[in-house]
């Protein structure tokens, strides 16, 4: 089994838990035999991961116009020009945007048949349309354009690999997976870790949520990461339940768990640790106001914010008018070692996410025996018992659970002990087992 993979973030360059994720499922699939060539669009370390051989779509322009030569050797990995970055890109730029389009067309009409041209260059012709008005308030403005790019270099990349299922990873791969699917005619998996409704509430992005339909209708199977989101995308993008599966997420135990344990802020000071981005999904703005009535009762802790976002000046002006500014700390956005450094921290993980399609975090925290809260509002949620469970917007109620942590050593003690003996039951190799079902599965359907 081979699987031509699609994802736009792979540790240490990534912005969330989708790069976590793509690199537990790899590895858990080459556990269990099954190869994996995953194409980024971002530059990827030389010493990348070996067990997965990663391909970047750069390759496809070192060896074009040379027939025979065979594509994807384990070479020295370069940076590609799509740069799929959800939360950070430059200005639109229409001009830019139609040349990449008429790009895309050209490369298309080489490998595929007239009709599907036709239909592909009507939708492709709707998306500039759309797309030429810039991407709106939660994406940067050439976002789409490059999203179109990174689509037209992996189909490019496509042509010259042999698999047997592809799988696109979240909304930004879903252009590159339908066409990718419509030349090669194999079954294309896309796998849901969020939908524009978790990101953007009801006032959703129409652009992005087009693409996530389109992609989302176009495939053989949705992958979704918790009941939660699979519930969302058949009440939302209209899919019928037999194409809809859930697979869970799971975590990386860290390397080395009998490290030395870092000293806090003072000695005898609790840290209650927010880690994610800043955002209005993540809910930190609830996090500071129930931090504010733990202080009313409780000073002896610290407060430390780590991550970035869109709602990072907001939540420090919320500090300031919520005089706590003594108690909270922000870190900015924080990657490999570091994480494992703020938890080795911390006493406390709390994620008051308002939606969260799974949740990777606290099973980090679990994995570092730390306890935990999360929103009721998570796919985490669903398979997690021994944490403490809060409804986002009570902050009353989060902050009784967060001083009764922090008052009371046996509450700790026994979330620590059960949370992490609860953890062991999710592993990526079962995640992967799952995966490899749903691939068997679509690729024995007659062609």
């Amino acid at each position: 089994m081979k699987i031509f993979m699609l994802g736009w973030e792979f540790p240490p360059h990534i912005s969330g838990g989708l790069g976590t994720a793509c690199y537990g499922m790899t590895k858990g699939l080459d556990e269990i035999g099954v190869e994996v060539v995953f194409v980024l669009p971002t530059a990827v370390p030389l010493a990348a991961p070996s067990h997965v051989t990663i391909r970047t779509a750069a390759h496809l322009q070192a060896v074009a116009g040379r027939e025979g030569e065979t594509l994807f050797r384990n070479v020295t990995l370069h940076q590609v020009d799509a740069k799929l970055q959800a939360y950070a890109s430059p200005p639109a730029d229409s001009k830019l945007l139609q040349e990449l389009t008429a790009q895309m067309q050209a490369s298309l009409s080489k490998a595929t048949t007239p009709e599907f041209i036709r239909i592909l260059q009507t939708e492709l012709a709707s998306f500039s349309r759309q797309f030429t008005a810039g991407a709106g308030v939660h994406y940067g403005g050439d976002l789409m354009g490059q999203v179109f790019r990174y689509a037209r270099l992996a189909l490019g990349l496509a042509r010259h690999e042999r698999f047997d299922v592809i799988h696109a990873h979240d909304w930004m791969t879903y252009p590159a997976g339908l066409a990718v699917a419509a030349v090669s005619g194999k079954p294309l998996v896309v796998h849901v870790h969020s939908t524009e409704f978790d990101r953007s509430g009801e006032k959703i992005n129409q652009q992005v949520y087009d693409i996530e339909r389109a992609g989302i209708q176009g495939a053989d199977c949705v992958v979704c990461v918790s009941h939660l989101t699979r519930s969302i995308v058949a009440a939302r993008y209209g899919v019928p339940e037999e194409k809809l599966e859930v697979v869970y997420n799971a975590v990386e135990w860290p390397s080395d768990q009998s490290g030395e344990e870092l000293k806090p802020i003072r000695q005898d000071e609790k840290i209650v640790l927010f880690l994610g981005r800043v955002t209005m999904q993540k809910g930190p703005e609830y996090f500071l106001r129930a931090a504010k009535k733990v202080l009313e009762k409780f000073t002896n802790v610290r407060f430390v914010m780590a991550g970035s976002g869109d709602m990072i000046t907001r939540c420090i002006q919320e500090v300031a008018d919520l005089r706590i500014g003594q108690y909270v700390t922000f870190t900015g956005f924080l990657r490999g070692e570091d994480v494992n450094r703020v938890f080795q921290m911390a006493d406390l993980y709390v994620m008051p996410s308002v939606s969260e399609p799974f949740g990777i975090a606290p099973l980090e925290a679990l994995s570092h025996n730390v306890p935990v809260i999360i929103s009721k509002q998570s796919g985490v949620s669903e398979v997690l018992t021994h944490v403490l469970k809060v409804d986002f917007w009570d902050i009353d109620e989060m902050a009784n659970k967060i001083l009764a942590v922090l008052r009371y050593p046996p509450l700790h003690r026994t979330l620590r002990q059960h949370g992490h003996i609860e953890l062991r039951k999710l592993s990526w190799r079962d995640s992967a087992n799952r995966l490899l079902g749903i691939y068997n599965r679509l690729s024995a359907r007659p062609g």
